[in-house]
C-alpha cells in the first residue's frame, strides 16, 4: 500500500456510482430494460420504492410518493451512490426535490435529454417523444425536464401489449407484440410530425426496441440508456494511463 496515497473510506459499496430508484413491479425486465442489471456496462445500485406501482406513478401522477422516493434516494447515497436516477420518465416531476434532498447529481428522467438533443438538430427539425402514456404525460412533465411544453408526443396507449402489460404490472410480456406497438407508435409520430429530427424515449422499458425504431424511422433515438451512460461518464470518468502513448506521436 502506498502510504502517501491512502485509500479513503466513507461508503459501504464502492465501484457503483449510479443509484437507480426502482418502481415496485413484477413485469418481465428483459435485456435492455433499465431494471435488468445485465443491461449496464458498469455496476449500478438499486433501491425499490415499495408501493410505487407503474399505475400509481404514470396514471396517478405519483401522488403521495415523494417522501418515499426521497428516503430511498438518501439510502442509495448512504450506501455509496454518487448520482441518482429513476426507472420512470414520469418522475421528472421529482427532479428538483430529489436533487435538493440528496445533494448529489440527479437524472430523474430521460426527458431531460430533449434540450440537448434539440441543439444537435438542423434548423426546422424538432425533437419528439415516444411515451408509454400520452394521455397522462403533461406539459408539467416536459417543463420539469427543461423541455418545451409543446414538444410533440406520441404514446403506445393504443397498442395491443406494451402499455397494458407494463402499467397493469402483468407477469408476462409478449416481446414481439410490444415491439410492434413501439414501431406503430413511431410511424404514427413521424406521420403526424414530419419535422421530427430525433426521438427521445420517455419510458425506460422502451430501450430494448430503440435499435428497431432507429432502423425503421431513420432518425436518432435517445433513451434512458444513452442518458445514464453519459451520466456515468461524469460520475466516474475513465482512467487513461499517460504512459500508454500512441507510438506514432512525438
Amino acid at each position: 500500500m502506498n502510504l502517501n496515497n491512502p485509500a479513503r473510506g466513507g461508503k459501504t459499496v464502492y465501484g457503483a456510482a449510479v443509484g437507480i430508484l426502482m418502481l415496485d413491479t413484477r413485469f418481465p425486465r428483459i435485456p435492455g430494460d433499465m431494471g435488468n442489471a445485465l443491461t449496464w456496462p458498469f455496476p449500478v445500485l438499486y433501491k425499490v420504492v415499495r408501493g410505487a406501482s407503474p399505475d400509481h406513478v404514470v396514471r396517478r401522477g405519483a401522488e403521495g410518493l415523494l417522501d418515499r422516493f426521497i428516503d430511498a434516494a438518501r439510502e442509495l447515497v448512504a450506501d455509496g451512490a454518487d448520482g441518482i436516477t429513476t426507472n420512470c420518465g414520469f418522475l421528472a416531476l421529482f427532479q428538483a426535490q430529489l436533487a435538493a434532498a440528496t445533494g448529489v447529481p440527479v437524472a430523474a428522467s430521460s426527458l431531460m435529454q430533449i434540450p440537448l438533443v434539440q441543439q444537435l438538430l438542423a434548423p426546422g427539425k424538432r425533437v419528439a417523444v415516444l411515451t408509454i402514456s400520452a394521455s397522462t404525460l403533461t406539459a408539467q412533465h416536459l417543463l420539469a425536464s427543461g423541455a418545451p411544453a409543446d414538444t410533440a408526443v406520441m404514446g403506445t396507449d393504443g397498442g395491443r401489449e406494451f402499455t397494458r402489460a407494463i402499467l397493469d404490472n402483468e407477469p408476462q410480456l409478449d416481446v414481439e407484440l410490444a415491439r410492434g406497438d413501439l414501431l406503430d407508435a413511431g410511424a404514427a409520430l413521424m406521420s403526424a410530425h414530419p419535422d421530427t429530427g430525433a426521438i427521445v424515449l420517455e419510458c425506460t422499458n422502451m430501450v430494448p426496441y430503440a435499435a428497431d425504431l432507429r432502423q425503421s424511422l431513420g432518425v436518432p433515438v435517445y433513451s434512458i440508456y444513452s442518458f445514464i451512460n453519459w451520466f456515468q461518464a461524469g460520475l466516474m470518468p475513465p482512467l487513461f494511463d499517460p504512459r500508454l502513448r500512441d507510438p506514432r506521436l512525438p
